[in-house]
């Protein structure tokens, strides 16, 4: 049984594109639990501290950002949203940008109860 062949794979070798142009990017940021807090890093290189605008909201990070380049003539901007299984400590979040990496801290929520019993009466 023969395999068969790509057609688009072809016509992007004839026409000789760059083949990263059609690869699957990797992840821009970065999310994991430790010592009972959420740490989220996202690699947001040329932008200012100022530029990027971080919210919660119902469980839900917001991280955006928008940079104006007056010299180049270009506007670049960032959105991402992030929901979180476990409720975090909303009082306690931090976040702090250096070299270009913005790291957001959420402490993990403890005491809470999440949902409630309903008494049936009857």
């Amino acid at each position: 049984m023969a395999l068969r062949r790509n057609p688009a794979s072809n016509w992007l070798r004839s026409a000789n594109v760059p083949s990263r142009l059609f690869e699957t990017t990797e992840s821009d940021y970065e999310l994991y639990e430790e010592d009972d807090e959420f740490v989220l890093t996202v690699e947001l290189p040329g932008f200012d501290p100022a530029d990027i605008d971080v919210s919660w909201n119902e469980g839900v990070l917001n991280v955006a950002a928008e940079h104006e380049d007056e010299k180049r003539d270009r506007q670049r901007t960032y959105h991402r949203r992030f929901r979180f299984p476990k409720d975090v400590d909303d009082e306690a979040i931090a976040a702090e940008y250096t070299n270009g990496i913005l790291e957001v801290r959420l402490p993990v929520a403890t005491g809470i109860t999440r949902g409630k019993t309903i008494e049936v009466e009857g």
